[in-house]
């Protein structure tokens, strides 16, 4: 296999036109790569051009590669086209798995063999996903959030039959377009974020039932407590900082371990491994200089 360097990369293929797929293609063009994007509906060219057009102002703001240019995207209505000679795909249709099981065969029939393809699905399994593929070993899934053009994470999730180089190359090609990308270790409907933010809605659900609060004090509850503070810290440095001085082991001693047993050590060792060098008081520092960052100038919704 002769796949291309994930810093080397030049050609990448967008299929599919809507808010993702036009999302991915502004990021690849505003890292100064040449993008084809494909779709089958009518007037999509106008469209997704349309919205990268909308997009770009706000990727000037975080800055662009040499090179960049919205003139650097082609579009085709012609599938095999747009893959032949593409160094990386992005599929990003609609979230039907029968539709996307499909459109994958179909990529995979008609793109370099050394090509990885990485679905935008944000729930269904990469190993379902490439079952009728000559080459599953390279299908993937690059799970994004809306905007997928500023929202740092990519979930990379491999199926069964994956090529481990795939994954790591995926990685590394993400994080070259400015991505953070985390690799689920199995696959599992939902990936981690979406299953996590299921949890939270769940919850919200049965509070409104209960008539314990309202859906606005919900909305409230969450952008003017934890989630304001969630850019900065999510539950495992949350859980060291809320011990003070004597960080995560005075938050266990204190409130308990609610959750197995076999996780805590694992645990530990997480907080240890990246923020064991560094007090609580630096930390408390840098938390409170990104909320004053955020207090200044978060804007109320229209």
């Amino acid at each position: 296999m002769t796949r291309a360097c994930a810093s080397n990369v030049q050609r990448v293929a967008c299929v599919g036109s809507g808010t993702i797929g036009a999302g991915w293609a502004a990021l690849f063009l505003a890292n100064g790569l040449d993008v084809s994007a494909t779709d089958p509906g009518a007037d999509a060219q106008s469209i997704m051009r349309k919205r990268i057009a909308r997009i770009w102002p706000k990727l000037q703001q975080i800055g662009l590669a040499d090179g960049a240019s919205q003139d650097r995207l082609s579009f085709t209505t012609d599938l095999a086209q747009c893959v032949a000679d593409a160094e990386f795909i992005q599929e990003s249709a609609p979230d039907n798995e029968e539709l996307k099981i499909k459109l994958l065969a179909s990529i995979d029939a008609a793109c370099p063999i050394d090509t990885v393809i990485a679905s935008s699905s944000s729930k269904f399994i990469p190993s379902r996903l490439g079952m009728q593929c000559t080459h599953p070993e390279r299908v993937t899934v690059g799970h994004p959030f809306v905007p997928s053009y500023l929202v740092p994470l990519v979930e990379i999730v491999g199926g069964a039959n994956v090529d481990p180089s795939a994954l790591l190359w995926l990685d590394a090609f993400y994080r070259r377009i400015g991505k953070s990308p985390i690799t689920l270790k199995n696959e599992i409907e939902g990936y981690v974020a979406n299953r996590l933010q299921s949890a939270v809605f769940q919850e919200a659900a049965k509070l409104v039932e209960q008539g314990v609060c309202d859906w606005i004090d919900v909305e409230h509850a969450v952008t003017k407590g934890p989630g304001f503070r969630w850019p900065i810290q999510g539950p495992v440095l949350h859980r060291h900082l809320g011990g003070g001085t004597g960080g995560v082991r005075h938050m266990i001693a204190h409130f308990g371990w609610r959750a197995s047993e076999q996780t805590k050590q694992p645990f530990l060792d997480t907080v240890d491994k990246h923020w064991g060098h560094v007090s609580i008081e630096e930390l408390e520092d840098w938390r409170d200089e990104n909320m004053l960052m955020f207090l200044k100038n978060l804007k109320d919704a229209p």
